[in-house]
């Protein structure tokens, strides 16, 4: 297998205003530029080795050269949220990213961020990374919040998935979100290409979990609310791994059919949980299928223990340490579970020896 070295890095952008990101300047910009204009980071407690220059396979030689902006057709498009408190964990989903892909250089990450000072971080990690960085201001969602049975689920950037197809520029008509607690040990492009069919979105789903556990006993007594399912076979998804055709969410105005929800929740109370709720009152039974294998979710224990879990029977392309508990605090405090051994091989965390 004959690889090529990566390209300079794409410029992130500081935030134009909020739910738009500014324009991209559609060429290649040096990692020198850009430290230029960086301002320093806001938490000294943070530093990262810097990763492995990851290269594209043969396969991908005669395309990667040729990548020039952010619309370029052959962009594998990952949207990933960056704040102090999940950091660690994002930087080791990326890390994991560039690692098992066959054309890394061919994935650009959109980083969703309340603080735009994390970039620096990110270039000086992965100073060939291809990104943009995209400011969500949290007023945005601050009075559609209610509160939840953790509250890191309450976090305003929990709910900027919400937002991507107003964030993101119009020509990136398919993304692939990821939550911040995740690995992936299989080739991102695989997740990429899943057939959405009709469908807006591309989940795994498990429809031998109890979904009447994820609304009130008030909800379902009304039919205002629980006929929302009427002629539909809703399963239980985890909102921390979905593909998602931009195009059709903006020509259907999904945003405003969640935050219609969010803003019912205020006064109704129909749900506990934060930001998934919403999107099963919109989207359960009408998502395209996607192999369980993609969300090997639930290894953070539940929402208030957070103990140790065992990995879902079958193939594994993606572990998510969803629930309370997660690999990096539970390495730190030398308590780990048996699978955050698994995560440890991503984490950059740490100064080089």
């Amino acid at each position: 297998m004959v690889m090529v070295v990566l390209s300079p890095s794409f410029q992130s952008f500081p935030p134009a205003e909020a739910i738009r990101s500014s324009q991209l300047d559609g060429h290649l910009r040096l990692p020198s530029d850009q430290a230029s204009t960086s301002q320093p980071s806001p938490d000294d407690r943070f530093s990262f080795r810097k990763a492995s220059v990851f290269r594209n396979a043969e396969k991908c030689r005669s395309i990667s050269h040729k990548i020039t902006g952010v619309c370029h057709p052959s962009l594998v498009h990952v949207a990933i949220t960056l704040d102090v408190e999940y950091l660690r964990g994002s930087i080791a989903a990326v890390h994991s990213i560039l690692q098992h892909s066959l054309c890394p250089e061919n994935v650009f990450f959109h980083f969703l961020v309340t603080d735009t000072n994390l970039e620096t971080l990110v270039w000086s990690t992965f100073p060939q990374l291809k990104f943009k960085v995209y400011y969500f201001d949290p007023e945005i969602v601050r009075n559609l919040i209610s509160t939840s049975v953790r509250q890191a689920l309450e976090q305003p950037l929990n709910y900027a998935r919400n937002y991507l197809a107003n964030l993101l520029e119009p020509c990136v008509r398919r993304v692939i979100y990821l939550d911040s607690d995740l690995v992936v040990v299989d080739d991102i492009a695989k997740l990429w290409t899943t057939d959405l069919g009709s469908r807006t979105i591309g989940v795994p789903e498990y429809c031998h979990a109890n979904f009447t556990n994820y609304f009130t006993a008030g909800f379902w007594s009304d039919r205002r609310f629980s006929g929302t399912f009427m002629g539909r076979k809703p399963c239980y998804f985890n909102t921390g791994v979905m593909v998602m055709d931009l195009a059709k969410w903006r020509r259907v105005g999904y945003t405003k059919r969640i935050e219609r929800w969010m803003d019912i929740q205020k006064t109704e109370r129909i749900y506990q949980l934060g930001s998934l709720p919403p999107f099963l009152l919109v989207f359960a039974g009408r998502v395209a299928a996607i192999e369980h294998r993609w969300n090997q979710h639930g290894l953070g224990g539940d929402n208030v223990r957070g103990s140790c879990r065992d990995l879902h029977p079958g193939a594994v392309s993606l572990l998510h340490w969803s629930g309370k508990g997660k690999p990096w605090d539970r390495l730190d405090s030398r308590r780990p579970c048996p699978l955050d051994a698994l995560w440890a091989p991503y984490d950059l965390y740490g100064h080089a020896a």
